[in-house]
């Protein structure tokens, strides 16, 4: 008997009641879509940064101001501009001015070591680097290798009420050699007066923005997000039964150089006429701080920080009942995790369940959600509207009916354009079905049942994901420990975080030639993690073991590995 095709059936449709040939994906840009979704609520609060507020009135024309600054700088549709910047209102001005002019920002996670910053700017072949200050010193030392004709400096503090901004400069130090190319925000955006920044045709694949994900070389792969795959994410929250009302605040937490926090943190929650709270640098440790301040409706987040949400001293006895929408993404929730933070919603009142989605970088972030009732434990929710999930045999391709494990494949308008100038990476992600329908290949083991809700239990792929979200690839790691002589062979394997209860940490297992002192070259090895490696993704421990094993090709067995040492207490080192 031939299983049914879940692809065909869509049977989670059933759980929406709307006539969407009435109103169809938007074919605008990014920003033209924003525009025309607060048409009527200029007065309306957009941003609010530390207190500051500003409208959407206010915001429109930050945005055309820096088109103009950008325009009069030479930037043309096509262009692309790097930033290594945060959730700022400059930048997310930024963001909407070059997508009003055609241009694309290349962004570029500010924690990123320099060599990776280096790499990311000269492929993109940019010309013009937006940074922020805080992250100057990271530019210092490549300054002559990335060749930028402009540097743009913009001020953590520069949007900030005038007795936060003065407090933050008593405490924050940075020193700018402002030059003819090293201009400050101010002097940019000086540069625009008088002149009209003209508003790029709509083109659907055109590329908004590139944000950086991991790729199983090791190397962050740039994903393409479009004006349709934006748009189509706002769309589908907007038809998912989202319940929101005029004012409703957004607590954005996610940075927006991810794909994550750029849609369903920014794009999203702006479209909606939202007043998003955009939080640059967030301690997890505030979290709890931040609702108290803030009162926010709606706020997302990746698993491991509402543990310590939970256990959060500023919200002891607080009535949550305000919080309509707690979402989760960016990784698995595991099921003690999520029955103890529903106890907790129902003791604090908030009126509805964790609203978990599943979704990718290549999918602009979102392609499945649990919202208000439509929810089941375990699960991460139904397929947006515009999304076909399925899942499919990872050997022969074929389609598996309802609630069979296999690989978790998406296609619709969401998926990202591809990986930038990373063709063969791109094909390998994106494959054209029998169905004639291009799919994204998640790498993520799962099922869907006959309900339609989409349940995650492993990953295909060797990806090891911290308690915050952050992917630590074990080639990175091993092609370091390899190039030492007395290592004969080494596997990097994902430890349980004792610490915060979700999550992995990478180990280093070594087997080492004969005759070496097994420990004492374990910590050496240990110390050039620590010395070469970006913070968070260095190992926790460097193992010796006798050998390591291998599979019947001759490949080192990572899974068996995973099964001796997952649990392995690191911090008796």
């Amino acid at each position: 008997m031939t299983a049914k095709r879940i692809s065909e059936e869509r049977v989670w449709m059933k759980y929406y009641h709307t006539d969407f040939d009435a109103d169809p994906i938007p074919k605008t840009t990014a920003y033209a879509y924003l525009k025309a979704s607060n048409q009527d609520a200029l007065k309306r609060v957009a941003l609010n940064y530390y207190g500051k507020k500003i409208t959407y009135e206010t915001l429109f024309s930050k945005i055309d101001e820096c088109a103009n600054a950008f325009y009069a700088m030479g930037v043309r549709q096509g262009d692309i501009v790097s930033f290594l910047s945060v959730a700022i209102p400059e930048t997310i001005a930024a963001i909407y001015a070059l997508n009003k002019i055609g241009a694309t920002a290349n962004t570029i996670d500010p924690r990123m070591d320099s060599q990776s910053i280096l790499r990311m700017v000269k492929e993109s072949e940019s010309r013009f680097f937006v940074v922020i200050d805080v992250a100057f010193a990271k530019v210092v030392p490549i300054m002559t290798d990335i060749a930028q004709e402009k540097i743009i400096v913009q001020s953590a503090a520069r949007s900030m009420p005038f007795i936060k901004k003065t407090a933050f400069k008593l405490v924050v130090k940075v020193s700018i050699p402002f030059s003819e190319s090293i201009l400050a925000w101010d002097t940019f955006i000086s540069g625009g007066k008088g002149t009209e920044a003209l508003e790029a045709p709509y083109v659907g694949d055109a590329v908004m923005a590139i944000a950086y994900t991991g790729g199983t070389t090791g190397l962050a792969k740039g994903v393409m997000l479009t004006n349709d795959s934006v748009n189509c994410v706002a769309y589908n929250f907007k038809f998912s039964g989202f319940k929101h009302t005029t004012g409703d605040k957004f607590l954005g937490i996610i940075p927006v150089f991810s794909s994550y926090g750029m849609v369903c943190g920014m794009h999203m929650p702006l479209c909606f006429g939202l007043e998003l709270i955009p939080i640059p640098k967030f301690n997890p440790l505030e979290f709890g701080k931040l609702i108290k301040k803030f009162r926010p409706n709606h706020m997302i987040s990746t698993p491991a920080f509402y543990e310590l949400l939970m256990n959060s001293k500023e919200l002891k006895g607080m009535d949550l009942s305000f919080i309509t929408t707690l979402g989760s993404g960016g990784d698995t929730m595991n099921d003690g995790l999520e029955r103890k933070l529903h106890e907790w919603m129902k003791q604090t009142h908030m009126p509805y369940p964790l609203a978990q989605g599943y979704g990718m970088s290549e999918l602009s972030a979102a392609a499945s959600f649990c919202i208000n009732d439509i929810y089941k434990a375990g699960s991460v929710g139904i397929p947006s509207v515009t999304t076909i999930v399925s899942v499919f045999d990872p050997e022969t391709g074929e389609e598996l009916g309802y609630n069979t494990e296999g690989e978790i494949c998406v296609t619709g308008p969401s998926m990202m354009k591809g990986y930038f100038k990373r063709p063969e990476e791109t094909a390998h992600v994106m494959r054209k079905h029998d169905d004639g329908r291009l799919w994204i290949h998640s790498g993520d083991i799962g099922y869907i049942d006959e309900d339609g809700f989409l349940f995650i239990k492993g990953r295909l792929k060797r990806m090891i994901t911290r308690f915050d979200g952050h992917k630590v690839f074990p080639i990175n790691i091993e092609s370091m420990v390899s190039e030492r002589k007395d290592v004969l062979n080494c596997s990097v394997i994902g430890v349980a975080d004792r610490g915060h209860g979700q999550g992995h940490y990478p180990m280093v297992l070594v087997e080492f030639a004969p005759g070496v002192d097994k420990e004492a070259m374990a910590k050496e090895i240990f110390d050039e993690c620590e010395a070469r490696l970006e913070e968070r993704g260095r190992p926790v421990a460097v193992l010796p073991i006798d050998s390591i094993p291998l599979t019947g090709m001759g490949k080192n067995d990572y899974r068996a590995l995973e099964e001796i040492y997952r649990h392995y207490d690191y911090t008796a080192e």
